[in-house]
């Protein structure tokens, strides 16, 4: 696969997302799945539905999510539509759990750890997907952009313990680490096949916090905010983030490296790589 072209804006406004849509050329077709991160209760970085709403109102999109695989406010549908309702998502759109009613199955062939991925059994009511990534650190994964939200994002309760665990769900918090982020990389891959050129991705650095909008308890953000970045290639899209924190001359940058670093965060971009996700080379171009 030939580099991407990934646009950047250093303006972080509602506007500018559509803007960023728009950039990439794509009109997604039919019913519009809006994937993001609906933030768990307590914490204080996760985007918030005004800045979110006009470019989902934008392509017409019903926001979707999946319950978590762990203890908080969002690992049951009914905690967890009361959490979206909490932090205001209810209000801008139609907000679908799409493993309510349970999950189905996505083969990955290509997998290098997983050779299946369970995602919410929805996800088969939508014809394209626009994913709203918020791009800061992960306690797990060193840190979270397009790759972690369409892979763990989209897999059912069930599906995230069985990335984690790389493909055994009793080893959700103790299989090997790389072994995980490898299994993200392969669900990621299952999506982009599922979606095919009808699934575009926004990445936005802003509150980069090292910790994931799914801690309770995060950290404030230690590093200022870069901007907006939107590709229909995840692959360069997480690359050209990475590549801008460590071009940045903000004090804070070692901060969010060092979390990036010790988790080995880069290896899910080479995994994805490697079974053909997307591509690391890229052609930066700004808005």
């Amino acid at each position: 696969m030939a580099g991407a072209k990934v646009y950047f804006t250093k303006e972080i406004t509602p506007q500018a997302m559509i803007r960023m849509y728009q950039a990439m050329g794509v009109v997604l077709p039919g019913r519009v799945a809006v994937k993001l991160h609906s933030g768990e209760v307590g914490n204080q970085n996760f985007l918030r539905p005004d800045f979110m709403k006009p470019v989902i109102d934008h392509v017409n999109g019903t926001i979707v999510e999946c319950n978590t695989a762990y203890e908080g406010q969002r690992n049951t549908t009914k905690a967890h539509r009361a959490t979206m309702k909490l932090h205001g998502w209810s209000s801008i759109a139609e907000v679908d759990i799409m493993d309510e009613a349970g999950e189905m199955e996505l083969p990955v062939p290509e997998g290098r750890q997983i050779k299946r991925n369970f995602v919410g059994s929805n996800l088969k009511k939508y014809d394209s997907m626009l994913v709203l990534s918020h791009f800061k650190g992960h306690p797990m994964g060193g840190f979270g952009g397009a790759l972690k939200n369409i892979s763990i994002g989209i897999a059912s309760s069930h599906g995230k313990a069985y990335i984690h665990g790389a493909g055994n769900e009793a080893k959700i918090w103790s299989a090997d680490h790389d072994s995980f982020l490898e299994s993200m990389a392969d669900a990621a891959k299952s999506i982009v096949n599922y979606f095919g050129e009808k699934i575009v991705f926004i990445n936005v650095m802003k509150n980069m916090s090292v910790d994931c909008d799914c801690c309770a308890v995060a950290e404030d953000p230690a590093m200022a905010d870069i901007g907006i970045l939107s590709s229909t290639d995840p692959v360069a899209l997480d690359q050209a983030c990475l590549d801008l924190v460590y071009a940045s001359d903000d004090p804070g940058r070692d901060h969010l490296l060092e979390r990036i670093e010790s988790r080995n965060g880069v290896h899910t971009v080479e995994a994805a790589t490697g079974i053909g996700v997307g591509s690391r080379e890229y052609e930066l171009v700004e808005i």
